[in-house]
């Protein structure tokens, strides 16, 4: 018997499948953003609520799915292939409450996307919003950070200051005293941090695109 967990489900692993959050997936397919978030998964009564079969069909056509892979998507084999990574708009990630001073998530407030293969249980995902980081990231790509994983020369990363400024850069140079960054967008300058200024850097695993 279909169950209504397993289409919301599906409708999770169909937005990470195309880089998306729920909402941003609902955008794309002309449709309310809020439309598959999970306050929409309930009445007020608290019972299970069914997505709408026009926000299905609509979705599959945004992403250039098909019927017979989206039942594929409503398996339980496939569920057990994807891992719950919590969600932030980058524009909250300046915010107190989100970060650990490792920078680490943390705290209430996280929305959550299914993503495949993801093996660090600390990885998070951020929604871009804004055109600041074109043509690299662009409104409301999702990007998928690791505080984990090792940087080096040349990589993508998420950085805090102190002032709580939170950017998405690539890594030039870093130093005990510093790190260089160069930005993603050529009408921004590239910049340099002192290390007393840095309260975390974390990198960028994946982009949708």
């Amino acid at each position: 018997m279909l169950t209504h967990a397993q289409v919301w489900s599906a409708i999770d692993r169909l937005a990470a499948r195309a880089g998306l959050s729920a909402s941003g997936l609902a955008k794309r397919a002309g449709l309310d953003p809020t439309t598959f978030n999970k306050s929409k998964r309930m009445t007020a009564e608290g019972r299970a609520r069914w997505p709408s079969t026009e926000s299905i069909a609509k979705a599959l056509s945004a992403t250039g799915t098909s019927m017979d892979v989206f039942v594929k998507l409503i398996d339980a084999a496939e569920a057990r292939a994807t891992k719950a990574v919590p969600l932030l708009g980058f524009a909250e990630a300046g915010n107190g409450g989100y970060f650990d001073d490792g920078g680490f998530p943390v705290g209430e407030g996280w929305d959550e996307i299914a993503f495949p293969a993801v093996t660090d249980q600390h990885a998070y995902a951020l929604e871009i919003s804004g055109q600041s980081m074109q043509p690299a990231y662009r409104d409301g790509d999702v990007i998928v950070v690791s505080p984990s994983a090792p940087i080096r020369r040349g990589d993508r990363v998420v950085v805090r200051t102190r002032s709580g400024e939170v950017m998405a850069k690539e890594l030039k140079r870093r130093t005990p005293k510093a790190i260089e960054l160069r930005s993603l967008n050529a009408e921004h300058e590239d910049g340099i941090i002192a290390g007393d200024d840095v309260v975390w850097i974390a990198r960028i695993l994946w982009v949708s695109q």
